[in-house]
Formats: structure tokens, sequence, C-alpha cells
């Protein structure tokens, strides 16, 4: 990023953690939920790798095809299961921004990181994907505001809850919200990316 690298380390850190969180999910007993979180937590741990500030690591210039190639494969990994799922067209839409980054820093000149690369890309692809990812996290940060009333009189874990999921088969990897949480994070990181090219 350019200045200090503060806010690059923000993103470094909640990209981990993000992505960390998205490992412990992967211990659904959903399978579904599985997969989602291990395609989740490869997004996070990219993302942060992405996002350290460049004086402190500069990835040498094999490495930017190498992330077009892991991405490019994951994007085609989430278009083949929206076929069922259409929750995956966001998977495929965040594993193909990614894809676009790391083209758009290979063909830099220098070569620069992400963050540091002033003006690289398409500026109206890149503004599509702001939109897009801007959008979506104030939807998602919408969809994990509390109901109002009826969720709390339950008693139980709210309107997001699976059932079984308080102590029962179910765990607390399962519930809906932690995924949603996830999500949302992953595209406050994607906006914040995304800003900087």
């Amino acid at each position: 990023m350019h200045g200090p690298t503060s806010p690059g380390w923000l993103l470094v850190t909640l990209c981990t953690a993000t992505g960390a969180h998205c490992l412990l999910r992967m211990r659904s007993h959903v399978e579904e939920q599985r997969r989602a979180a291990g395609g989740e937590a490869l997004m996070g741990f990219g993302m942060a790798v992405m996002a350290v500030p460049p004086p402190v690591f500069t990835p040498p210039p094999w490495a930017w095809p190498a992330y077009a190639a892991v991405f490019g494969a994951a994007a085609l990994r989430a278009l083949w299961a929206a076929r069922t799922h259409t929750h995956h067209l966001h998977h495929l839409v965040g594993t193909s921004a990614m894809v676009y980054m790391a083209v758009a820093t290979a063909l830099s000149p220098s070569h620069a990181h992400a963050h540091g690369a002033a003006a690289s890309g398409v500026p109206l692809l890149t503004g599509v994907l702001l939109l897009y990812f801007a959008g979506y996290v104030l939807l998602s940060g919408a969809r994990l505001l509390p109901a109002t009333g009826a969720s709390v009189a339950g008693g139980g874990g709210g309107a997001g809850s699976v059932p079984g999921s308080a102590g029962g088969a179910l765990g607390w990897s399962d519930r809906p919200e932690l995924a949603r949480a996830c999500r949302l994070s992953m595209g406050i990181g994607m906006v914040a990316m995304l800003l900087t090219m």
C-alpha cells in the first residue's frame, strides 16, 4: 500500500484470522459446508499473502502466475459446484477476482505487490468488481443484524441457527451466521484490495 504499512498489516490480520476460522469450519458434519469452508480458507490465506506490505516481502516474479493458476483452478471448481448450489457463484466471482489481481500484478512493469502497484489492472473491470464486493458487504452485513423480538423469544440460537447446533450432533462450525461472517470479512478485504489497484 502507499504510505504507512499499517493498513496492509490490518488486512493481513483480517484475512489470516478469517482463513483460520474457515479451517475450523471444515470440521462441519455437513459435506457441502466443509467444501465451502475449504475454498474460503484458501481465499483467506491467499488474500493475506497478497496483502503483505511490499517493504516486508515481495514475491518472486513466478509467484503471480502460480497464484493465477491456483485461483483459476479454484474458479473452475466453483463454476462446477455452482451447477447444484448457487452460492458458489460468489466463490466464482471471488476466485476470479484473485486471478485478475494476480495477472494485473504480474503484468505491471515492476511486478509490484498488488497493493503497491498504482493503476495496475483495467479500471472498468476493477470498478465492476469493487461495486460487486461493496454491495456484497452491505448485503451480508444486513443479514447478520439480529432479528427483532421473535428470534430472541425462542430462547434458542436465533433465526439463523441450525437445529441441534447448541451442543447436539451439529457443532458450532455448522452455524450459518459464522459462514456469513467469514464471507463478510473476506468481502471487506476484497474491497480494500481492489481500492488500491
